[in-house]
This record gives C-alpha cells, sequence and structure tokens, in this order.
C-alpha cells in the first residue's frame, strides 16, 4: 500500500467520544483507507466499506488474543442503544490497568463495527438509503452495507459473533406484566431448528448473560422465536458454524432515552467476552435457555382504561392505546403519541396506565377520539391529561 492509499491518525484518545469519531470521519476522507493508532497496537480503526450514500464504514480492533469475536450494531438505522453500549465497551478496554481487562485483551481480539448502517442513522431509519432491511440482506448481498460485512466476516474469520440490535417497547418477557428489557436469541442454522454444537454455545453464553441480569432485573429478559430465516444475517452466520447470538436492546421503565437499558447491554456484552476468554466453551449448561421466557406483544406506552368512547355510532367503555412514534424532527428525536387501538384490551398492559373511571374521553380538539389520532394530551371529562414525555 503507497501513501496516497492510507491515512493514520494516532494519540492518547483517552476516553473515546463522539469527538474523536468526528475526526476519524474527517481524516477518512482524505484516503480509502483509515488506521487508527489508540494510546497500544492493541486498538486499530479501520474502513471496511461505505454505505450507499458514500459514509464510511468503520471497524474498531481490539487485543491480540487467538479468540475472534465479531460484533457489529445499528445494522438498523434507528436502533442506536446498543451503538452506545459498544462505545462504552471501548472506552472500558482504553483503560487497560486492570488485569481482568488485560486477560481479556491478551486472549480474545475484538471486531466491533459501531454502525453498519450510517445513512440510516441519519435519517433514523430501519432501512438504509434504498430502503433495504439489511438483515434481510444476508444471501442477496445486493446492498454495500451487507458486502461490507461479509467480507470482513470472510477476512477476520471469527470464532464467535454478537448481532446488537434495539427492539420496540410492544414486547413483554413471556405473557406477564414484565417489560422485555434485554432480550436474546440463538439463531437456527436450518428449517428443523436443529440444536447444534454451535447454538448450544451460543445459548450457554446468554444463559450466563441472564443469570446477571436476573440479579438487576428479575423477569424482565426474553428470547425471540428460533423460526429460521437464511435471509437474516444471524442465521445465516451460525449456519456456517459460527456461535451467534442476538442482543436486543428493549425498555426499562421510564426509560424512553435506553440509558438505563445501555447499561445492561454493556454488561452483558462485558460477561459474554469474560466468559469466552477465560474458558474453552462446549455448550455446557445451554439446557437452561429454554428456561428464558418468549417475547410476546402485550404492551403499549400508555393504556386508558374505562373510558366512555363514541364508537359505531354509540357509545361504549373500552381501552385506549396509545403508542410513541420515534420520528426525527429538525434533528432531533421526537415521541409522538399515536391512538393504535380502541378496544378492549384486558389481555395487554401499559407501561403508563391511567383509569378514566368511564368517563368521556376526547381527542385534543374536544373531538370523539379514534385510532390514528395524533395528540400531546386528551380530555377525560373535563380534564386535561398530558399524554407527552
Amino acid at each position: 500500500m503507497n501513501i496516497a492509499e492510507c491515512v493514520v491518525v494516532s494519540g492518547g484518545f483517552d476516553p473515546i467520544h463522539v469527538g474523536h469519531l468526528r475526526m476519524f470521519k474527517e481524516a477518512s476522507e482524505l484516503a480509502p483507507r483509515l488506521i487508527v493508532i489508540i494510546n497500544s497496537d492493541n486498538f486499530l480503526i479501520e474502513t471496511i466499506g461505505q454505505s450507499v450514500l458514500g459514509e464510511n464504514i468503520s471497524v474498531i480492533k481490539i487485543g491480540s488474543g487467538k479468540t475472534k469475536i465479531l460484533m457489529w450494531s445499528q445494522m438498523h438505522g434507528n436502533e442506536s442503544t446498543t451503538t452506545k453500549a459498544v462505545l462504552d465497551l471501548c472506552n472500558l478496554f482504553n483503560d487497560s490497568s486492570e488485569n481482568e481487562i488485560k486477560s481479556i485483551l491478551k486472549a480474545c481480539t475484538i471486531a466491533i463495527i459501531p454502525m453498519l448502517n450510517p445513512d440510516g442513522a441519519k435519517a433514523y431509519t430501519r432501512l438504509n438509503a434504498n430502503e433495504i432491511d439489511l438483515n434481510r440482506d444476508a444471501q442477496d448481498l445486493s446492498q454495500p452495507e451487507s458486502v461490507a460485512l461479509r467480507n470482513f466476516f470472510n477476512k477476520f474469520k471469527p470464532g464467535f459473533c454478537f448481532n446488537l440490535h434495539g427492539q420496540r417497547t410492544i414486547f413483554s418477557a413471556g405473557n406477564i406484566n414484565k417489560p422485555a428489557t434485554v432480550s436474546f436469541l440463538a439463531p437456527a442454522q436450518d428449517e428443523a431448528c436443529t440444536v447444534t454444537d454451535n447454538r448450544k454455545i451460543a445459548m450457554a453464553i446468554i444463559v450466563k448473560m441472564n443469570k446477571n441480569l436476573q440479579l438487576q432485573i428479575p423477569k424482565q429478559v426474553g428470547i425471540y422465536d428460533d423460526a429460521f430465516n437464511i435471509n437474516c444475517v444471524g442465521d445465516t452466520f451460525q449456519s456456517y458454524n459460527v456461535p451467534t447470538v442476538l442482543f436486543e436492546a428493549g425498555h426499562f421503565e421510564g426509560d424512553y432515552n435506553r440509558e438505563v437499558v445501555r447499561e445492561y447491554i454493556f454488561q452483558s456484552l462485558l460477561i459474554a467476552i469474560h466468559y469466552i476468554a477465560s474458558n474453552q466453551l462446549d455448550g455446557e449448561g445451554y439446557e437452561d435457555y429454554f428456561k428464558i421466557p418468549e417475547n410476546e406483544k402485550r404492551f403499549y406506552d400508555i393504556i386508558i382504561r374505562n373510558a366512555k368512547v363514541e364508537l359505531d355510532n354509540k357509545e361504549q367503555i373500552l381501552d385506549i392505546a396509545i403508542q410513541y412514534q420515534e420520528t426525527l424532527v429538525d434533528n432531533e428525536l421526537k415521541f409522538i403519541p399515536k391512538v393504535e387501538q380502541i378496544s378492549d384490551l384486558k389481555h395487554f398492559f401499559g407501561h403508563n396506565e391511567i383509569d378514566a373511571e368511564e368517563k368521556t374521553v376526547l381527542n385534543s380538539n374536544k373531538k370523539n377520539i379514534a385510532e390514528g389520532n395524533e395528540n400531546d394530551f386528551v380530555y377525560i371529562g373535563n380534564e386535561i391529561f398530558s399524554i407527552i414525555l
């Protein structure tokens, strides 16, 4: 490689923060490849591809051990909690004075792609700039972001993969009044959902993380259905016999900015990496994976109970479900309350519940409330109730 093909940035970035990432982005525009040396040879950042709109996709490589772990975040642009968590992890690894951290970095080489879908992140959309779900493009590889991930996977040859996502507030951990604050999955690798040796290892890693989480958020951890879809990245990498774990950052009470959940994801990542670094994993204890409840769609952000409403030209006592729509307005994330359902919702839970006590509920224009209404407040009887965060 000649000097015109790369740019190298080095320094004591302690800790790594957004300003540094901005500097790395500007430096990366000077050459096709960016190499960042942070404090020691254990930290390297390089560009592995570009998005549809030409944004660089970078990987942070940490450690020098034989065991290789690959993780990627923000494959869906509007799922940023795990990106914050992996940067928290980088900050921890940057302080290598602790013996446990040193042992991890000696045993493992960890590759982190903090933002696989930068175009979607900028627009705060699930899809990329071509309106493609990158997590359904594992076989077609029709998008440059998918190609960048696959090429790096092939080059890096990981022994473990972590697929990092965020989930909506609608999920419960089983059919109980507990949100799925963190969820996991050991993806299937065939149509029969065979519990293969590498799936057992992935399950055992999840069991280890779940034990820690149960001490802090009991009954608030779920797993996803493992129906096989080879178009999903996790299923594809699992089918290559690489133990793969899906992480989902969910909802904690009142934590709509997901800063509490960010901490739980950070903890889970660290526990998983330490477990891998400290053991020859064979799937021992994987059976407890099946004791974790499956996620169900049982929550709304707000339920107004016992509301008198006019529906089908007659007054009825029903429940009103309201869900926040996460919308980017003038580059600021807004939570817009939207009426999702007016029905008997006795089998659902609200993160916030209001008892209308059979009083008439009207929208903010003092009209009959209807599904699809977006309101900052509602009238319950003669009182105004704010429903914005």
